[in-house]
Protein backbone atom coordinates (compact mmCIF):
# COMPACT_ATOMS: atom_id res chain seq x y z
CA UNK A 1 0.00 0.00 0.00
CA UNK A 2 1.25 3.47 -0.84
CA UNK A 3 1.02 5.23 2.52
CA UNK A 4 2.75 8.45 3.57
CA UNK A 5 3.83 8.85 7.16
CA UNK A 6 0.98 11.31 7.45
CA UNK A 7 -1.04 13.45 5.11
CA UNK A 8 -2.55 16.79 6.12
CA UNK A 9 -3.95 18.68 3.19
CA UNK A 10 -6.46 21.37 2.40
CA UNK A 11 -8.19 22.01 -0.88
CA UNK A 12 -7.76 25.71 -0.36
CA UNK A 13 -11.42 26.46 0.32
CA UNK A 14 -12.31 28.92 3.03
CA UNK A 15 -13.47 27.60 6.37
CA UNK A 16 -16.78 28.28 8.05
CA UNK A 17 -18.24 27.71 11.46
CA UNK A 18 -17.26 24.22 12.67
CA UNK A 19 -19.80 21.82 14.09
CA UNK A 20 -19.07 19.95 17.29
CA UNK A 21 -18.46 16.20 17.43
CA UNK A 22 -17.25 14.53 14.22
CA UNK A 23 -19.57 12.17 12.43
CA UNK A 24 -18.31 8.76 11.39
CA UNK A 25 -18.71 6.68 8.25
CA UNK A 26 -16.82 3.91 6.53
CA UNK A 27 -16.35 5.43 3.07
CA UNK A 28 -16.51 9.12 2.15
CA UNK A 29 -17.09 9.77 -1.56
CA UNK A 30 -16.42 13.24 -2.97
CA UNK A 31 -18.35 13.87 -6.19
CA UNK A 32 -21.83 12.65 -7.19
CA UNK A 33 -21.37 12.19 -10.92
CA UNK A 34 -21.75 8.75 -12.51
CA UNK A 35 -18.58 7.45 -10.82
CA UNK A 36 -19.55 8.47 -7.30
CA UNK A 37 -23.14 7.33 -7.77
CA UNK A 38 -22.18 3.86 -9.05
CA UNK A 39 -19.86 3.41 -6.07
CA UNK A 40 -22.52 4.60 -3.64
CA UNK A 41 -25.10 2.20 -5.11
CA UNK A 42 -22.69 -0.71 -4.83
CA UNK A 43 -21.73 0.14 -1.26
CA UNK A 44 -25.37 0.61 -0.27
CA UNK A 45 -26.35 -2.85 -1.44
CA UNK A 46 -23.39 -4.24 0.50
CA UNK A 47 -24.46 -2.54 3.69
CA UNK A 48 -21.36 -0.33 3.79
CA UNK A 49 -21.92 2.96 5.61
CA UNK A 50 -20.87 5.86 3.41
CA UNK A 51 -21.35 9.55 2.68
CA UNK A 52 -21.67 10.83 -0.87
CA UNK A 53 -21.10 14.58 -1.03
CA UNK A 54 -21.47 16.90 -4.00
CA UNK A 55 -20.35 20.53 -4.08
CA UNK A 56 -23.08 21.59 -6.52
CA UNK A 57 -26.83 21.51 -6.23
CA UNK A 58 -28.82 18.62 -7.64
CA UNK A 59 -29.60 18.78 -11.33
CA UNK A 60 -26.57 18.53 -13.64
CA UNK A 61 -28.13 19.87 -16.86
CA UNK A 62 -25.77 18.76 -19.64
CA UNK A 63 -25.62 15.90 -22.12
CA UNK A 64 -21.81 15.55 -21.89
CA UNK A 65 -20.98 11.79 -21.87
CA UNK A 66 -23.83 10.32 -23.94
CA UNK A 67 -22.56 6.95 -25.18
CA UNK A 68 -23.05 4.02 -22.79
CA UNK A 69 -21.03 1.07 -24.05
CA UNK A 70 -22.23 -2.56 -23.97
CA UNK A 71 -19.97 -3.48 -21.04
CA UNK A 72 -21.31 -0.54 -19.02
CA UNK A 73 -24.87 -1.64 -19.79
CA UNK A 74 -23.98 -4.96 -18.18
CA UNK A 75 -22.79 -3.09 -15.10
CA UNK A 76 -26.05 -1.12 -15.06
CA UNK A 77 -27.97 -4.39 -15.35
CA UNK A 78 -26.29 -5.68 -12.20
CA UNK A 79 -26.98 -2.42 -10.36
CA UNK A 80 -30.67 -2.43 -11.33
CA UNK A 81 -30.68 0.63 -13.60
CA UNK A 82 -30.49 -0.73 -17.13
CA UNK A 83 -34.26 -0.80 -17.69
CA UNK A 84 -34.68 2.88 -16.93
CA UNK A 85 -31.70 3.77 -19.11
CA UNK A 86 -32.94 1.74 -22.07
CA UNK A 87 -36.31 3.48 -21.73
CA UNK A 88 -34.60 6.89 -21.71
CA UNK A 89 -32.09 6.46 -24.52
CA UNK A 90 -31.78 5.05 -27.99
CA UNK A 91 -29.32 3.64 -30.50
CA UNK A 92 -26.56 5.66 -32.13
CA UNK A 93 -28.38 7.41 -35.00
CA UNK A 94 -27.08 7.04 -38.54
CA UNK A 95 -24.71 9.79 -39.58
CA UNK A 96 -25.81 12.27 -42.24
CA UNK A 97 -22.93 14.10 -43.89
CA UNK A 98 -23.68 17.49 -45.45
CA UNK A 99 -21.91 19.90 -47.76
CA UNK A 100 -23.56 23.21 -47.15
CA UNK A 101 -27.29 22.78 -47.64
CA UNK A 102 -26.94 19.45 -49.50
CA UNK A 103 -27.07 15.96 -48.00
CA UNK A 104 -24.22 13.90 -49.49
CA UNK A 105 -23.78 10.67 -47.54
CA UNK A 106 -25.44 8.49 -44.89
CA UNK A 107 -23.35 6.02 -42.89
CA UNK A 108 -23.04 4.26 -39.53
CA UNK A 109 -20.65 5.69 -36.97
CA UNK A 110 -20.40 2.58 -34.78
CA UNK A 111 -19.86 -0.96 -35.96
CA UNK A 112 -23.01 -2.76 -34.86
CA UNK A 113 -22.73 -5.50 -32.28
CA UNK A 114 -23.63 -9.05 -33.11
CA UNK A 115 -26.43 -10.47 -30.95
CA UNK A 116 -25.16 -13.60 -29.23
CA UNK A 117 -25.98 -15.70 -26.16
CA UNK A 118 -22.98 -14.28 -24.34
CA UNK A 119 -23.69 -10.58 -24.97
CA UNK A 120 -27.18 -9.40 -23.94
CA UNK A 121 -26.49 -5.75 -24.81
CA UNK A 122 -24.52 -5.76 -28.09
CA UNK A 123 -24.96 -2.10 -29.05
CA UNK A 124 -24.09 1.33 -27.70
CA UNK A 125 -26.91 3.23 -25.99
CA UNK A 126 -27.11 7.00 -26.43
CA UNK A 127 -28.46 8.77 -23.37
CA UNK A 128 -27.71 12.31 -22.13
CA UNK A 129 -25.54 12.29 -19.03
CA UNK A 130 -28.04 14.35 -17.07
CA UNK A 131 -30.55 11.53 -17.53
CA UNK A 132 -28.01 8.83 -16.64
CA UNK A 133 -27.26 10.71 -13.44
CA UNK A 134 -30.94 11.03 -12.58
CA UNK A 135 -31.47 7.29 -13.10
CA UNK A 136 -28.55 6.58 -10.77
CA UNK A 137 -29.88 9.06 -8.19
CA UNK A 138 -33.24 7.32 -8.26
CA UNK A 139 -31.68 3.88 -7.79
CA UNK A 140 -29.55 5.06 -4.88
CA UNK A 141 -32.59 6.57 -3.19
CA UNK A 142 -34.60 3.41 -3.85
CA UNK A 143 -31.96 1.44 -1.95
CA UNK A 144 -32.11 3.90 0.95
CA UNK A 145 -29.06 6.00 0.08
CA UNK A 146 -28.80 9.72 -0.61
CA UNK A 147 -26.51 12.47 -1.85
CA UNK A 148 -25.50 15.43 0.31
CA UNK A 149 -25.76 18.22 -2.25
CA UNK A 150 -24.24 21.70 -1.77
CA UNK A 151 -21.63 20.05 0.44
CA UNK A 152 -17.96 20.56 -0.39
CA UNK A 153 -14.94 18.63 0.80
CA UNK A 154 -12.55 21.40 1.92
CA UNK A 155 -9.73 19.41 3.48
CA UNK A 156 -8.67 16.06 4.87
CA UNK A 157 -6.03 14.43 7.00
CA UNK A 158 -4.75 10.87 6.84
CA UNK A 159 -3.76 9.36 10.17
CA UNK A 160 -0.05 8.79 10.62
CA UNK A 161 -0.72 5.17 11.55
CA UNK A 162 -2.88 4.60 8.46
CA UNK A 163 -6.03 4.05 10.51
CA UNK A 164 -8.33 6.39 8.61
CA UNK A 165 -9.13 9.82 7.23
CA UNK A 166 -10.49 12.95 8.89
CA UNK A 167 -12.25 15.28 6.47
CA UNK A 168 -13.87 18.70 6.62
CA UNK A 169 -17.14 19.31 4.78
CA UNK A 170 -18.52 22.79 4.20
CA UNK A 171 -22.29 23.06 3.83
CA UNK A 172 -24.29 25.68 1.94
CA UNK A 173 -25.05 27.60 5.14
CA UNK A 174 -21.35 27.96 5.90
CA UNK A 175 -21.17 25.40 8.66
CA UNK A 176 -18.24 23.00 8.62
CA UNK A 177 -18.67 19.37 9.54
CA UNK A 178 -15.86 17.03 10.56
CA UNK A 179 -16.16 13.47 9.27
CA UNK A 180 -14.12 10.42 10.20
CA UNK A 181 -13.93 7.73 7.52
CA UNK A 182 -11.98 4.56 6.96
CA UNK A 183 -11.48 5.51 3.29
CA UNK A 184 -11.90 8.52 1.02
CA UNK A 185 -12.71 8.15 -2.68
CA UNK A 186 -12.16 11.14 -4.96
CA UNK A 187 -14.70 11.13 -7.78
CA UNK A 188 -14.50 14.91 -8.11
CA UNK A 189 -13.63 15.23 -11.78
CA UNK A 190 -10.70 16.10 -13.99
CA UNK A 191 -9.78 19.13 -11.89
CA UNK A 192 -9.90 16.99 -8.74
CA UNK A 193 -9.07 19.04 -5.67
CA UNK A 194 -8.32 15.82 -3.77
CA UNK A 195 -5.76 14.70 -6.33
CA UNK A 196 -4.11 18.11 -6.33
CA UNK A 197 -4.06 18.21 -2.54
CA UNK A 198 -2.37 14.80 -2.43
CA UNK A 199 0.24 16.02 -4.90
CA UNK A 200 -0.28 13.03 -7.20
CA UNK A 201 1.39 13.76 -10.56
CA UNK A 202 -1.09 14.05 -13.43
CA UNK A 203 0.54 14.24 -16.84
CA UNK A 204 -1.70 15.73 -19.52
CA UNK A 205 -1.05 15.90 -23.24
CA UNK A 206 -2.97 17.78 -25.91
CA UNK A 207 -4.83 15.49 -28.28
CA UNK A 208 -6.03 18.26 -30.57
CA UNK A 209 -5.01 21.92 -30.73
CA UNK A 210 -8.43 22.95 -32.04
CA UNK A 211 -10.80 24.43 -29.46
CA UNK A 212 -14.32 23.05 -29.36
CA UNK A 213 -17.71 24.25 -28.17
CA UNK A 214 -20.52 21.90 -27.18
CA UNK A 215 -24.00 23.09 -26.25
CA UNK A 216 -27.44 21.63 -25.54
CA UNK A 217 -29.91 23.99 -27.16
CA UNK A 218 -33.70 24.06 -27.27
CA UNK A 219 -34.58 24.94 -30.86
CA UNK A 220 -37.44 25.37 -33.28
CA UNK A 221 -37.58 25.35 -37.07
CA UNK A 222 -36.36 21.79 -37.70
CA UNK A 223 -38.81 21.14 -40.50
CA UNK A 224 -38.12 24.45 -42.24
CA UNK A 225 -34.37 23.77 -42.15
CA UNK A 226 -34.72 20.15 -43.27
CA UNK A 227 -33.16 18.77 -40.09
CA UNK A 228 -34.78 15.51 -39.03
CA UNK A 229 -34.38 13.91 -35.60
CA UNK A 230 -33.45 10.50 -37.01
CA UNK A 231 -29.86 11.40 -37.96
CA UNK A 232 -26.69 12.83 -36.46
CA UNK A 233 -25.97 15.68 -38.89
CA UNK A 234 -22.34 16.52 -39.67
CA UNK A 235 -20.60 19.20 -41.76
CA UNK A 236 -16.95 18.03 -41.84
CA UNK A 237 -15.75 20.73 -44.24
CA UNK A 238 -17.81 23.62 -42.89
CA UNK A 239 -16.26 27.10 -43.10
CA UNK A 240 -14.41 27.70 -39.84
CA UNK A 241 -14.28 24.05 -38.77
CA UNK A 242 -16.20 20.83 -38.29
CA UNK A 243 -19.81 21.32 -37.20
CA UNK A 244 -22.43 18.86 -35.95
CA UNK A 245 -26.08 18.78 -34.85
CA UNK A 246 -27.35 15.77 -32.88
CA UNK A 247 -30.94 15.49 -31.65
CA UNK A 248 -30.84 14.50 -27.98
CA UNK A 249 -32.69 11.57 -26.53
CA UNK A 250 -35.32 12.25 -23.85
CA UNK A 251 -35.54 15.89 -25.02
CA UNK A 252 -37.90 16.28 -27.97
CA UNK A 253 -36.95 19.84 -28.97
CA UNK A 254 -33.28 19.87 -27.99
CA UNK A 255 -30.19 19.58 -30.18
CA UNK A 256 -26.58 19.08 -29.13
CA UNK A 257 -24.39 21.48 -31.10
CA UNK A 258 -20.73 20.58 -31.57
CA UNK A 259 -18.36 23.04 -33.20
CA UNK A 260 -14.60 22.77 -33.65
CA UNK A 261 -12.68 25.93 -34.54
CA UNK A 262 -9.98 25.70 -37.22
CA UNK A 263 -8.44 28.85 -35.72
CA UNK A 264 -6.41 27.33 -32.87
CA UNK A 265 -5.86 30.75 -31.31
CA UNK A 266 -9.57 31.27 -30.73
CA UNK A 267 -10.86 30.83 -27.19
CA UNK A 268 -14.59 30.05 -27.27
CA UNK A 269 -16.48 31.22 -24.22
CA UNK A 270 -19.85 29.56 -23.51
CA UNK A 271 -21.42 32.72 -22.12
CA UNK A 272 -20.60 34.51 -25.39
CA UNK A 273 -20.46 31.86 -28.11
CA UNK A 274 -23.32 29.68 -26.83
CA UNK A 275 -25.83 32.51 -26.44
CA UNK A 276 -28.86 31.81 -28.69
CA UNK A 277 -28.18 34.73 -31.01
CA UNK A 278 -24.51 33.72 -31.39
CA UNK A 279 -25.48 30.12 -32.13
CA UNK A 280 -27.97 31.28 -34.77
CA UNK A 281 -25.14 33.10 -36.55
CA UNK A 282 -22.83 30.09 -36.18
CA UNK A 283 -25.40 27.71 -37.70
CA UNK A 284 -25.90 29.97 -40.70
CA UNK A 285 -22.16 30.50 -41.21
CA UNK A 286 -21.24 26.82 -40.90
CA UNK A 287 -24.19 25.20 -42.74
CA UNK A 288 -25.95 27.77 -44.87
CA UNK A 289 -29.27 26.45 -43.53
CA UNK A 290 -32.03 28.86 -42.60
CA UNK A 291 -35.00 28.34 -40.35
CA UNK A 292 -33.32 26.85 -37.26
CA UNK A 293 -33.97 29.13 -34.29
CA UNK A 294 -32.06 28.57 -31.03
CA UNK A 295 -34.48 29.47 -28.25
CA UNK A 296 -32.59 28.56 -25.08
CA UNK A 297 -29.12 27.27 -24.23
CA UNK A 298 -29.58 24.69 -21.50
CA UNK A 299 -25.91 23.84 -21.00
CA UNK A 300 -22.64 24.63 -22.75
CA UNK A 301 -18.95 23.95 -22.34
CA UNK A 302 -15.74 24.67 -24.23
CA UNK A 303 -12.60 22.55 -24.25
CA UNK A 304 -9.53 21.39 -26.11
CA UNK A 305 -9.33 17.57 -26.26
CA UNK A 306 -6.71 16.25 -23.85
CA UNK A 307 -5.61 12.96 -22.37
CA UNK A 308 -4.04 12.39 -18.99
CA UNK A 309 -3.67 9.91 -16.16
CA UNK A 310 -2.65 10.08 -12.52
CA UNK A 311 0.65 8.48 -11.55
CA UNK A 312 -1.19 6.32 -9.02
CA UNK A 313 -4.81 5.69 -8.11
CA UNK A 314 -4.20 5.02 -4.42
CA UNK A 315 -2.39 7.04 -1.75
CA UNK A 316 -2.84 5.51 1.68
CA UNK A 317 -6.54 5.57 2.50
CA UNK A 318 -7.45 7.77 -0.48
CA UNK A 319 -8.46 6.49 -3.92
CA UNK A 320 -8.83 8.34 -7.22
CA UNK A 321 -11.62 7.24 -9.55
CA UNK A 322 -13.16 8.43 -12.80
CA UNK A 323 -11.96 11.72 -14.25
CA UNK A 324 -10.00 12.37 -11.08
CA UNK A 325 -7.79 9.47 -12.18
CA UNK A 326 -7.86 9.82 -15.98
CA UNK A 327 -9.23 12.15 -18.65
CA UNK A 328 -9.94 11.22 -22.26
CA UNK A 329 -10.67 12.71 -25.62
CA UNK A 330 -14.43 12.34 -26.18
CA UNK A 331 -13.69 10.35 -29.35
CA UNK A 332 -14.93 6.78 -29.04
CA UNK A 333 -17.09 7.41 -25.98
CA UNK A 334 -14.69 5.88 -23.45
CA UNK A 335 -14.43 8.38 -20.58
CA UNK A 336 -17.72 7.93 -18.71
CA UNK A 337 -17.63 4.17 -19.27
CA UNK A 338 -14.13 3.71 -17.92
CA UNK A 339 -14.99 5.93 -14.97
CA UNK A 340 -18.05 4.07 -13.76
CA UNK A 341 -16.17 0.78 -14.13
CA UNK A 342 -13.48 2.17 -11.80
CA UNK A 343 -16.19 2.43 -9.18
CA UNK A 344 -17.50 -1.05 -9.99
CA UNK A 345 -14.01 -2.51 -9.48
CA UNK A 346 -13.40 -0.64 -6.23
CA UNK A 347 -16.80 -1.24 -4.62
CA UNK A 348 -16.55 -4.99 -4.09
CA UNK A 349 -13.00 -4.71 -2.81
CA UNK A 350 -13.97 -2.11 -0.20
CA UNK A 351 -16.83 -4.42 0.78
CA UNK A 352 -14.50 -7.40 1.11
CA UNK A 353 -12.10 -5.48 3.35
CA UNK A 354 -14.77 -3.81 5.50
CA UNK A 355 -17.16 -6.78 5.82
CA UNK A 356 -15.32 -10.00 5.06
CA UNK A 357 -12.03 -9.18 6.74
CA UNK A 358 -10.00 -9.28 3.53
CA UNK A 359 -6.47 -7.88 3.87
CA UNK A 360 -5.84 -4.26 2.99
CA UNK A 361 -3.57 -5.48 0.18
CA UNK A 362 -6.72 -6.41 -1.78
CA UNK A 363 -7.29 -2.67 -2.26
CA UNK A 364 -3.89 -2.34 -3.92
CA UNK A 365 -5.26 -4.47 -6.75
CA UNK A 366 -7.63 -1.60 -7.63
CA UNK A 367 -4.61 0.51 -8.55
CA UNK A 368 -2.92 -2.36 -10.41
CA UNK A 369 -5.98 -3.41 -12.42
CA UNK A 370 -7.53 -0.06 -13.23
CA UNK A 371 -4.30 1.77 -14.10
CA UNK A 372 -3.60 -0.77 -16.85
CA UNK A 373 -7.15 -0.53 -18.18
CA UNK A 374 -7.08 3.27 -18.07
CA UNK A 375 -3.77 3.38 -19.96
CA UNK A 376 -5.12 1.04 -22.65
CA UNK A 377 -8.38 2.97 -23.01
CA UNK A 378 -6.57 6.31 -23.14
CA UNK A 379 -4.46 4.98 -25.98
CA UNK A 380 -7.62 3.81 -27.77
CA UNK A 381 -9.52 7.10 -27.43
CA UNK A 382 -6.47 9.08 -28.54
CA UNK A 383 -6.05 6.80 -31.55
CA UNK A 384 -9.73 7.18 -32.50
CA UNK A 385 -9.40 10.95 -32.25
CA UNK A 386 -6.38 10.87 -34.58
CA UNK A 387 -8.36 8.73 -37.04
CA UNK A 388 -11.16 11.31 -36.96
CA UNK A 389 -8.69 13.87 -38.29
CA UNK A 390 -7.34 11.62 -41.04
CA UNK A 391 -9.55 8.70 -42.06
CA UNK A 392 -12.68 10.60 -41.11
CA UNK A 393 -11.91 13.86 -42.84
CA UNK A 394 -14.62 13.39 -45.47
CA UNK A 395 -17.19 12.23 -42.96
CA UNK A 396 -16.23 14.27 -39.90
CA UNK A 397 -15.73 11.22 -37.70
CA UNK A 398 -14.16 7.82 -38.28
CA UNK A 399 -16.03 4.57 -37.86
CA UNK A 400 -15.85 3.15 -34.32
CA UNK A 401 -14.97 -0.54 -34.11
CA UNK A 402 -16.05 -3.10 -31.55
CA UNK A 403 -12.96 -2.45 -29.45
CA UNK A 404 -14.78 0.62 -28.13
CA UNK A 405 -17.53 -1.61 -26.66
CA UNK A 406 -15.17 -2.54 -23.78
CA UNK A 407 -16.26 -6.18 -23.82
CA UNK A 408 -12.70 -7.40 -24.41
CA UNK A 409 -11.11 -5.44 -21.56
CA UNK A 410 -9.63 -7.94 -19.12
CA UNK A 411 -7.41 -8.54 -16.08
CA UNK A 412 -5.55 -11.64 -17.32
CA UNK A 413 -2.18 -10.33 -16.19
CA UNK A 414 -3.59 -8.76 -13.01
CA UNK A 415 -2.86 -9.86 -9.44
CA UNK A 416 -6.21 -11.60 -8.92
CA UNK A 417 -6.33 -13.78 -12.04
CA UNK A 418 -5.71 -17.52 -11.44
CA UNK A 419 -5.72 -19.71 -14.52
CA UNK A 420 -5.06 -23.17 -13.07
CA UNK A 421 -6.75 -25.53 -15.52
CA UNK A 422 -4.68 -28.21 -17.13
CA UNK A 423 -4.69 -29.00 -20.80
CA UNK A 424 -5.56 -25.58 -22.20
CA UNK A 425 -4.56 -24.98 -25.82
CA UNK A 426 -0.99 -23.84 -26.20
CA UNK A 427 -0.18 -20.80 -28.27
CA UNK A 428 0.68 -17.16 -28.07
CA UNK A 429 -0.72 -16.69 -24.61
CA UNK A 430 1.33 -13.57 -23.95
CA UNK A 431 -0.08 -11.83 -27.00
CA UNK A 432 -3.58 -13.02 -26.21
CA UNK A 433 -3.30 -11.69 -22.68
CA UNK A 434 -2.47 -8.25 -24.01
CA UNK A 435 -5.43 -8.13 -26.35
CA UNK A 436 -7.94 -10.47 -24.75
CA UNK A 437 -8.47 -11.75 -28.28
CA UNK A 438 -7.88 -15.48 -27.81
CA UNK A 439 -11.07 -17.47 -28.28
CA UNK A 440 -10.55 -19.62 -25.17
CA UNK A 441 -11.91 -17.92 -22.06
CA UNK A 442 -9.28 -17.52 -19.34
CA UNK A 443 -9.11 -16.22 -15.80
CA UNK A 444 -9.21 -12.42 -15.87
CA UNK A 445 -11.69 -12.26 -18.76
CA UNK A 446 -15.18 -10.83 -18.63
CA UNK A 447 -17.60 -13.61 -17.66
CA UNK A 448 -20.02 -14.06 -20.59
CA UNK A 449 -23.75 -14.55 -20.27
CA UNK A 450 -25.60 -17.67 -21.42
CA UNK A 451 -29.32 -18.48 -21.50
CA UNK A 452 -30.25 -21.43 -19.27
CA UNK A 453 -33.28 -22.67 -17.36
CA UNK A 454 -33.51 -23.43 -13.68
CA UNK A 455 -34.73 -26.67 -12.12
CA UNK A 456 -38.36 -25.57 -12.53
CA UNK A 457 -37.87 -24.90 -16.22
CA UNK A 458 -38.03 -21.11 -15.95
CA UNK A 459 -35.56 -19.02 -17.97
CA UNK A 460 -32.52 -18.15 -15.88
CA UNK A 461 -29.40 -16.72 -17.49
CA UNK A 462 -25.89 -16.66 -16.11
CA UNK A 463 -26.28 -12.91 -15.67
CA UNK A 464 -29.27 -13.69 -13.45
CA UNK A 465 -26.90 -15.83 -11.41
CA UNK A 466 -24.25 -13.09 -11.26
CA UNK A 467 -26.63 -10.26 -10.39
CA UNK A 468 -25.93 -8.98 -6.87
CA UNK A 469 -22.93 -8.26 -4.62
CA UNK A 470 -21.73 -11.88 -4.34
CA UNK A 471 -19.14 -14.15 -5.92
CA UNK A 472 -20.55 -16.83 -8.22
CA UNK A 473 -19.06 -20.29 -8.64
CA UNK A 474 -19.98 -22.04 -11.88
CA UNK A 475 -19.44 -25.79 -11.80
CA UNK A 476 -19.08 -27.03 -15.37
CA UNK A 477 -17.14 -30.16 -14.45
CA UNK A 478 -20.08 -32.42 -15.24
CA UNK A 479 -19.63 -34.17 -11.91
CA UNK A 480 -22.29 -36.80 -11.23
CA UNK A 481 -21.81 -36.70 -7.49
CA UNK A 482 -24.44 -34.42 -5.98
CA UNK A 483 -22.82 -31.52 -4.16
CA UNK A 484 -19.33 -32.39 -5.41
CA UNK A 485 -16.84 -31.08 -6.06
CA UNK A 486 -17.79 -27.39 -6.02
CA UNK A 487 -20.50 -27.05 -3.37
CA UNK A 488 -18.34 -28.39 -0.57
CA UNK A 489 -15.66 -25.84 -1.44
CA UNK A 490 -17.89 -22.93 -0.45
CA UNK A 491 -20.21 -24.51 2.09
CA UNK A 492 -19.31 -21.95 4.77
CA UNK A 493 -19.25 -18.86 2.53
CA UNK A 494 -22.59 -17.06 2.52
CA UNK A 495 -21.26 -14.52 0.04
CA UNK A 496 -20.71 -17.11 -2.70
CA UNK A 497 -23.45 -18.72 -4.78
CA UNK A 498 -22.78 -22.00 -6.54
CA UNK A 499 -24.51 -23.20 -9.71
CA UNK A 500 -23.93 -26.66 -11.10
CA UNK A 501 -24.39 -26.81 -14.88
CA UNK A 502 -24.56 -30.36 -16.14
CA UNK A 503 -24.20 -33.63 -14.29
CA UNK A 504 -26.84 -35.69 -12.53
CA UNK A 505 -28.39 -32.93 -10.41
CA UNK A 506 -27.83 -29.61 -12.19
CA UNK A 507 -28.95 -26.29 -10.78
CA UNK A 508 -29.11 -24.83 -14.28
CA UNK A 509 -29.89 -26.62 -17.53
CA UNK A 510 -27.79 -25.54 -20.50
CA UNK A 511 -30.08 -26.98 -23.17
CA UNK A 512 -28.52 -24.95 -25.97
CA UNK A 513 -24.97 -25.69 -24.87
CA UNK A 514 -24.19 -21.97 -24.73
CA UNK A 515 -22.63 -21.98 -21.26
CA UNK A 516 -20.45 -24.96 -22.14
CA UNK A 517 -19.39 -23.32 -25.39
CA UNK A 518 -18.48 -20.07 -23.64
CA UNK A 519 -16.62 -21.50 -20.65
CA UNK A 520 -15.52 -25.03 -21.46
CA UNK A 521 -14.97 -27.51 -18.64
CA UNK A 522 -13.95 -26.63 -15.11
CA UNK A 523 -14.79 -24.56 -12.05
CA UNK A 524 -15.10 -20.82 -12.66
CA UNK A 525 -15.22 -18.34 -9.79
CA UNK A 526 -16.76 -15.11 -11.05
CA UNK A 527 -15.95 -11.93 -9.12
CA UNK A 528 -18.71 -9.54 -8.05
CA UNK A 529 -17.69 -7.21 -10.91
CA UNK A 530 -18.31 -9.89 -13.52
CA UNK A 531 -14.77 -11.05 -14.29
CA UNK A 532 -13.46 -14.60 -13.92
CA UNK A 533 -11.11 -14.59 -10.94
CA UNK A 534 -10.29 -18.29 -10.93
CA UNK A 535 -10.53 -21.07 -13.51
CA UNK A 536 -9.52 -24.50 -12.23
CA UNK A 537 -10.20 -28.22 -12.23
CA UNK A 538 -9.66 -28.61 -8.49
CA UNK A 539 -12.12 -27.55 -5.77
CA UNK A 540 -9.20 -27.05 -3.38
CA UNK A 541 -8.14 -24.09 -5.52
CA UNK A 542 -11.56 -22.55 -4.96
CA UNK A 543 -11.18 -22.77 -1.19
CA UNK A 544 -7.70 -21.23 -1.39
CA UNK A 545 -8.84 -18.35 -3.60
CA UNK A 546 -11.80 -17.52 -1.39
CA UNK A 547 -9.51 -17.54 1.62
CA UNK A 548 -7.33 -14.93 -0.05
CA UNK A 549 -10.21 -12.50 -0.60
CA UNK A 550 -11.82 -13.02 2.81
CA UNK A 551 -8.98 -12.43 5.21
CA UNK A 552 -7.68 -15.99 5.59
CA UNK A 553 -4.41 -16.09 3.69
CA UNK A 554 -2.80 -13.28 1.77
CA UNK A 555 -3.26 -11.62 -1.58
CA UNK A 556 -0.27 -12.58 -3.72
CA UNK A 557 2.23 -9.97 -4.75
CA UNK A 558 1.17 -7.84 -7.70
CA UNK A 559 2.79 -9.22 -10.80
CA UNK A 560 4.62 -6.76 -13.03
Amino acid sequence: MSTPASTDVSTGASTGVPTNAPTETEVLISGAGPTGLVLAIDLTRRGIRHRLVERDERGFPGSRGTGIQPRSLEVMDDLGTVGALLASGGPVPPMQTWEGTERVREWDLVEPGEPSPGVPYPDVLMCPQWRTVEVLYARLEELGGRVDFSTELTGFTQDADGAGVTAELRHADGTVETVRAAYLVAADGGRSTVRKALGVPFEVEAVDARPALIADVRMTGFEQAGIDRDHWHMWPTAPGGLFGLRPLEAMADTIQIMAFYADTTYEPKPERDAAPEALARLITERTGLTGLVPEETIWASSFRPKAGMAARFRTGRVFLAGDAAHIHSPAGGQGLNTSLQDAYNLGWKLGAVLRLGAPDALLDTYDAERMQVAADVLALSTRVHAQDRTLGVERGLSRRGKETHQLTLHYRTGPLARELRRGLPEGSEEGAAKSGSEDVLRAGDRAPDAPCTNASGAPFSLFDAFRGPHFTLLDLTGSDAEGEPAAAAVADAEWVRTYRIGGAAPDLIDAGGHAKAAYGTGLFLVRPDGYVGLATDDAADVRAYLAEVSGIGAIPEIRP
